[in-house]
């Protein structure tokens, strides 16, 4: 088991990691999920004892390891940046972690073969680092860390250099590696389908706190605040403030949304409504959608789903920007004004602090289908 406790890090006086406390344990897949400069990379080098915390302490299986360095750790790492042994083949990369733990011939040969054979590098094991690809340096430095069996496994963003379809295949392929592991694997992204796809858990992380830690499922239904659902939305959150006047939501120009029946006792005052790209549609939802005016900001086209960025007239000179999210080409005209629905049985409400009220469970079956067939089907990088 791995434990953070009460862990900090400044660098020349710049807080990065505030107040960390994390358990971790062993034969456990865990996402560090949040955007550049969220605090992901400083904190798998503290787990990692390539950095001191400047307060708080690390436990391994109970043993205060805060001061070990990583040469005394059984620890593997994987950047996106990738790092090879330029000198040596990609054969003898993969099997230098096993030379060094003084493994027989035999079992170094099987082992450098099974990982060659997974990661796609079969053809490649003679060949030196600086005659590879990008992909293939990565795959090389990947199948290197995994080779290991070390007991703690750190992966920075390891697939963000790779080619689309063996991303692909290494997101599918990589849940089965972590399964037959004891080992703890951190996993840092800042995709929300990835830690999707991956499943395992998660922790959110923004401005260097985690904001929440449990089953990667249960965090992106149930966000328990509004940093935290925005952290687990790609494309972004949409936001919009509604007043809640007895059993209804009142938005502007009159639209009304009924209270869900749990959230009937909520004082009626002002909240925070969001709501993902793809509980928007260009159809109404017969029954489950109010109808809203938008004006069309710009159109994109991944061939499989169109992203719609839109303006809201949220008030009178006050426009809010949303993204729809909609399967197959809607090629809308720059500034031409639509009608779009937004499902109401997706509402996540939050007060105006941004602690959740309630957040939407019906749907979310469909929520991580849609959510993982953007990744399968074709993802959008400037998300």
């Amino acid at each position: 088991m791995l434990e953070l406790k009460n862990i900090s890090k400044r660098v020349e006086g710049d807080l990065h990691i505030d107040d960390v406390s994390l358990r971790l344990e062993k034969g456990s897949l865990n996402v560090l999920l949040g955007p550049t400069l969220s605090g992901k990379t400083s904190l798998m080098r503290i787990m990692a004892g390539l950095d001191q915390p400047t307060n708080g302490a690390v436990y391994i299986d109970g043993v205060d390891v805060t001061g070990v360095p990583v040469q005394k750790r059984n620890v593997a790492m994987v950047y996106q940046q990738f790092i090879n042994y330029p000198a040596l083949s990609v054969y003898e990369n993969i099997a230098s972690p096993l030379r060094i733990a003084g493994k027989d011939r035999e079992t170094i040969d099987r082992e450098v073969k099974r990982v060659a054979q997974l990661l796609r590098l079969e053809p490649y094991l003679d060949r030196k680092p600086l005659n590879l690809s990008g992909g293939q340096q990565q795959r090389t430095a990947l199948a290197r860390a995994i080779v290991k069996n070390a007991d703690l496994v750190l992966l920075d963003e390891p697939l963000a250099n790779l080619d689309y379809k063996l991303r692909e295949e290494l997101r599918e392929e990589l849940p089965k590696i972590f399964s037959e592991s004891g080992a703890i694997f951190v996993y840092a992204t800042t995709e929300p389908t990835e830690a999707l796809l991956l499943g395992g858990n998660t922790a959110t992380l923004s401005e260097g706190r985690i904001t929440q830690y449990d089953e990667t499922v249960d965090v992106y239904r149930a966000p328990r605040d509004l940093v935290t659902a925005q952290t687990f939305s790609d494309p972004p959150l949409n936001v919009l403030q509604m007043a809640k006047k007895g059993d209804v939501f009142e938005l502007s120009k009159g639209i009304t949304v009924r209270v869900p029946d749990d959230l009937r006792e909520m004082a009626d005052t002002n909240y925070t409504v969001g709501f993902r790209p793809h509980h928007l549609s260009p159809e109404p939802i017969p029954g489950h959608s109010v109808a809203l005016d938008v004006r069309v900001r710009v159109t994109e086209l991944t061939g499989s789903e169109s992203f719609v960025h839109i303006f809201y007239e949220e008030e009178p000179a006050k426009q809010i920007t949303w993204v729809m999210l909609t399967h197959g080409i809607h090629d809308f005209d720059v500034d031409q004004k639509i009608q779009v629905y937004l499902d109401t049985r997706t509402l996540m409400v939050f007060d105006l602090d941004g602690r959740v009220m309630s957040g939407s469970s019906s749907q979310i079956e469909a929520d991580i289908g849609q959510e993982q067939q953007m990744v399968s089907g074709g993802e959008h990088g400037s998300h």
